[in-house]
């Protein structure tokens, strides 16, 4: 079993809020082979393949055994580095790393706040009950307040008819549990 580094920051990049990022380790399992379809099943695991990797054209990811076009976080870290120490414009430093104008903004103020973290792809899809608005929030305590043996698909069938809003009644149980507390608990 190896790890080796996803990215390993060889050179110093200092963020806008003047703070100096290097040195910054991610690691991704790699298999002991050396098979370049072993590494792209990695890279697509850990969320960090480059789907666009034919159309990354600077020298620096041309024949080397260190730079990876395949490897998103290494292009766009390159990219910004280009863009900061070596003066680059955005829209050449997009051409040249196969990246969109929009996509490199976008790393630049990740990249501001988090660091190179802030280079990974985020989690996908909606951030929660975005169905749920404090209107039908309101709706479902006066509910369950007045007929408290209502089920969660029962619910669901009055939120359809008042509101016309397709609601799954999982989506319903989830927001009328209370809360877990994650993580460790002190023992009284």
């Amino acid at each position: 079993m190896v790890y080796t580094p996803t990215y390993i920051a060889l050179f110093p990049l200092t963020a806008y809020c003047g703070e100096a990022y290097c040195g910054i380790n991610r690691l991704t399992y790699m298999p002991d082979d050396t098979d370049p379809a072993s590494k792209r099943q990695a890279l697509q695991a850990s969320g960090t393949f480059n789907r666009r990797a034919d159309r990354v054209r600077h020298p620096l990811f041309q024949k080397s055994e260190f730079f990876d076009p395949q490897d998103l976080l290494q292009v766009k870290y390159e990219s910004l580095r280009a863009v900061q120490k070596d003066q680059c414009s955005l829209a050449r430093a997009a051409s040249e790393f196969g990246l969109s104008r929009p996509t490199l903004y976008q790393a630049q103020a990740h990249f501001k706040t988090q660091g190179v973290e802030g280079l990974l792809p985020g989690k996908r899809g909606p951030r929660g009950a975005h169905k749920l608005t404090p209107r039908v929030r309101q709706f479902l305590a006066e509910l369950g307040a007045a007929e408290p043996e209502l089920n969660a698909r029962q619910l669901a069938a009055r939120v359809r008819q008042r509101f016309k809003l397709k609601v799954h009644p999982r989506t319903l149980e989830k927001a009328l549990q209370p809360k877990a507390k994650r993580g460790r608990q002190k023992l009284p």
